[in-house]
């Protein structure tokens, strides 16, 4: 069915994301394999290398993305993973990040751009939202990273009252992304 709402890995994952958050549940499989971490970075078997932000942070062990870093003590989280395999193809950086907060209810666009993130072409969106009726609510900003083979998501999600005392963190890490 075409241009229906079906739940894709990258969506579930960023949910889950939320989720950590107490905006909505959803369990995360898997483990840290292949997972490097060499010099304050995580290199990724697909390719790509992000600094790790610093001491406040923990990796998350049990989610099925790429890398997901917790705060030690606020309910902040951070989500960097890639979708490789078949070509993007022509869809826009903006429509893939859109995809990410399919099911965000309430949804409120702070900010939209688009951008370059590691030299390619990218989408950026901040939103305020909350993942169904009861959740609390959140704030989710999204870099989009649309490569040859691969679409890269970076993606920070916090309190909106506590959003920008780690954005800085997380704006430290997409500004380090690169594609090795």
């Amino acid at each position: 069915m075409r241009g229906a709402a079906r739940p894709t890995a990258r969506r579930r994952r960023t949910l889950a994301l939320v989720g950590a958050l107490g905006v909505l549940v959803v369990a995360t499989l898997g483990g840290c394999a292949g997972r490097r971490f060499e010099g304050g970075a995580f290199h990724s078997p697909k390719g790509y290398r992000v600094a790790l932000p610093g001491g406040a942070w923990v990796v998350d062990d049990a989610s099925e993305a790429d890398l997901v870093l917790r705060h030690r003590a606020a309910p902040a989280a951070v989500l960097v993973n890639a979708e490789c395999g078949r070509a993007p193809g022509a869809r826009t950086p903006e429509v893939l990040a859109r995809h990410l907060f399919i099911g965000v209810r309430g949804r409120v666009v702070v900010e939209r751009a688009d951008t370059t993130v590691g030299g390619r072409p990218a989408a950026h969106a901040v939103v305020d939202g909350r993942a169904d009726a009861d959740g609390a609510p959140a704030r989710i900003e999204v870099y989009v990273v649309k490569g040859e083979r691969c679409i890269y998501d970076l993606v920070y999600a916090a309190p909106p009252a506590e959003f920008q005392r780690w954005a800085a963190d997380f704006q430290r890490l997409v500004g380090s992304f690169v594609v090795e």
